[in-house]
C-alpha cells in the first residue's frame, strides 16, 4: 500500500507527539518511543519535519 506524504504530515501535525505518523510510515519501534516520551519531549517531533519524506519513501519502496 502506497503511503502519502500529505497524510503523514497531517498525522505529524495533529498527532505527532504520540508518534502516529511513525506508525503510519512503518516505524513501529520509534513510534512506541514517541508515544511514551511525547515525541522525545517535542524535540523529535520538530526534527520529523525533515524526516517524513524519507520515511514515507522508504516505506513505499519496501
Amino acid at each position: 500500500m502506497q503511503r502519502s506524504i500529505v497524510i503523514a504530515y497531517l498525522l505529524w501535525f495533529f498527532l505527532g507527539l504520540l508518534g502516529i505518523h511513525r506508525f503510519y510510515c512503518g516505524k513501529y519501534i520509534s513510534g512506541i518511543i514517541w508515544f511514551l516520551t511525547g515525541g522525545l519531549c517535542g524535540i523529535g517531533w520538530i526534527i520529523d519535519i525533515f524526516l517524513i519524506p524519507s520515511m514515507v519513501s522508504e516505506d513505499n519502496n519496501s
